[in-house]
């Protein structure tokens, strides 16, 4: 029988996905970032600095080295792609997998796909609503219900000379945690 990926606990392991995305849900064009927002930068570091960070191939090369102080995890189906500092899976399960027993603190980080993979494994997401629109974006966050989450924290940030455009910051946990 096989079982959704989705309804297998993963035991001590939580699932946080963060991500900053446009009203429209736009995250990227052309494997890039839409935008520089310095605070959102500064908040996405302090929230996953010493934990595992997951990523799709196309995010990690558009990053072009691991994160320091964190476990960096590329997933990719080429099999022989193996950057060095990075320990990668040919699928989202496999990585969770290998996280399963553990106390992990796991953050999905993009791109697209990974985040569609995920979204229904996740327990927490940490998401920078950001106050534009980008209309021309090739890369999207995947449709959340909201009203399957509850806001945890809230704050706001003001587009200035180091935020390209204002935010609110939101950290959501599933309503059945």
């Amino acid at each position: 029988m096989n079982i959704p990926h989705s309804l297998i606990p993963h035991q001590n392991m939580k699932i946080h996905l963060i991500a900053a995305i446009a009203k429209n849900n736009a995250i990227g064009k052309d494997n890039q970032l839409l935008w520089h927002i310095k605070d959102d930068l500064q908040l996405f570091k302090k929230t996953t600095l010493n934990n595992v960070i997951i990523m799709g191939r196309k995010s990690y090369e558009s990053i072009g080295r691991p994160l320091p102080k964190r476990t960096n995890v590329v997933i990719t189906r080429k099999r022989d792609y193996q950057p060095e500092g990075v320990l990668v899976f040919n699928s989202l399960n496999n990585a969770f997998d290998h996280f399963r027993k553990t106390e992990a603190e796991v953050f999905v980080i993009g791109g697209g796909e990974i985040y569609r993979q995920s979204l229904d494994d996740a327990h927490v997401l940490h998401i920078s609503h950001v106050d534009v629109s980008v209309e021309d974006a090739d890369t999207f966050f995947p449709k959340v219900k909201w009203e399957e989450w509850r806001v945890e924290e809230s704050e706001t940030f003001e587009a200035s000379d180091t935020n390209d455009f204002g935010f609110t910051y939101r950290r959501y946990l599933r309503k059945s945690e």
